[in-house]
């Protein structure tokens, strides 16, 4: 039995979103994974920490590697995180003093999870722009029109379509700009080794860290943010006021939409087993339903703040759990608004 909303059979039909799922695949995320490796064994080979022609063949053995999920299956079963399986597998295939040394595990899994991240990122802004243009086409072809405003669910006074259609654009245009910023507080590096000091590293760690993260292109750090996750919850805090502004226009469409109301007109709502003359506004429910989720799992991601010490096993896992329910949460939820958009054939009268 699937009991995700976003891989179920028939399910996913509603909630699936191929495009996010691509980006959080398992095969994208091992590969993350070895791009680290593969950078770290070129970073200390150039450092002088490992023997450079070793570096050099365990880089290219790492990037050629196909690895059995079935052995990070087993060392997550054991170990609670896949690196060590991870580690011990290409050390049969490398120059074994040229694998992972001096790095662990959690830098492996994070900067794998940012290079996720900055895939989602692209999705997620090429989406909202695409959004943008769809909005702003609303407000060229129905703007001038009239339209009931309401206060408290309340009829107020007339006004011109085109300011209700601002309150769904102008969000989306300020969510562009802060996904920029969100970008560079996720898109970092993670080097810290086993306390998260880089100790092992002595006096080249910093050549290393800029090594590594030129060659995955992300942003060096002075220190590791193994315990520091607000990046990360602030990214995912990001991602809820994105849906939830996806939920104020799916919401309105569906008050909207009312018989007897009838302020807008939408092409290929969803029928009724029972009642064949319905034409329900499935694409602005779902919008309500998945800002609601992300809404809700913004309190988990707070929670996966709290790192105790240097490293959290607890928070750490956490995120792992929430966050790319999050992503695909976000994307489907952008894919939706797209598509409705294009389905508006009226929005309040001449």
């Amino acid at each position: 039995m699937t009991t995700s909303v976003f891989e179920h059979p028939w399910l996913k039909g509603l909630f699936g979103d191929a495009q996010m799922a691509a980006v959080l695949a398992p095969e994208r995320q091992l590969a993350h994974m070895l791009a680290f490796e593969a950078a770290w064994s070129r970073a200390c080979g150039a450092a002088g920490l490992f023997d450079a022609d070793d570096a050099a063949q365990a880089a290219e053995a790492i990037e050629n590697a196909t690895i059995d999920p079935a052995i990070l299956e087993r060392g997550m079963a054991s170990d609670g995180v896949p690196v060590p399986a991870l580690v011990q597998h290409l050390k049969t295939i490398a120059p074994a003093n040229a694998v992972h040394k001096g790095a662990t595990s959690q830098d492996v899994v994070d900067t794998a999870l940012v290079l996720s991240l900055r895939e989602a990122s692209i999705l997620i802004s090429d989406r909202l722009e695409e959004l943008e243009r769809h909005l702003r086409d609303l407000e060229v072809r129905f703007g001038d029109n009239n339209m009931m405003g309401r206060t408290r669910m309340q009829a107020a006074t007339t006004m011109a379509v085109r300011e209700r259609v601002l309150e769904w654009r102008l969000p989306i245009a300020d969510h562009l700009i802060t996904l920029n910023q969100k970008r560079r507080d996720v898109e970092k590096v993670q080097i810290g080794g086993a306390s998260g000091d880089r100790k092992a590293l002595g006096d080249k760690a910093a050549a290393v860290v800029d090594h590594v993260a030129k060659e995955l292109d992300l942003a060096a750090t002075d220190k590791a943010w193994h315990a520091m996750r607000h990046g990360i919850a602030g990214y995912a805090s990001f991602l809820s006021l994105i849906t939830g502004t996806l939920g104020k226009m799916g919401l309105d469409v569906t008050l909207m939409a009312q018989q007897g109301i009838d302020e807008i007109a939408l092409s290929g709502g969803g029928g009724s087993s029972a009642m064949p003359h319905k034409q329900n506004p499935i694409s602005a429910e779902l919008l309500v339903t998945l800002a609601r989720f992300n809404a809700v799992q913004v309190s988990a991601m707070h929670h996966a703040v709290i790192h105790e010490q240097e490293r959290s096993g607890t928070a750490w896992t956490l995120e792992w759990m929430v966050l790319p329910q999050m992503l695909m949460t976000t994307a489907r939820a952008l894919s939706v608004a797209i598509d409705m958009t294009q389905k508006i054939d009226r929005i309040g009268t001449r």
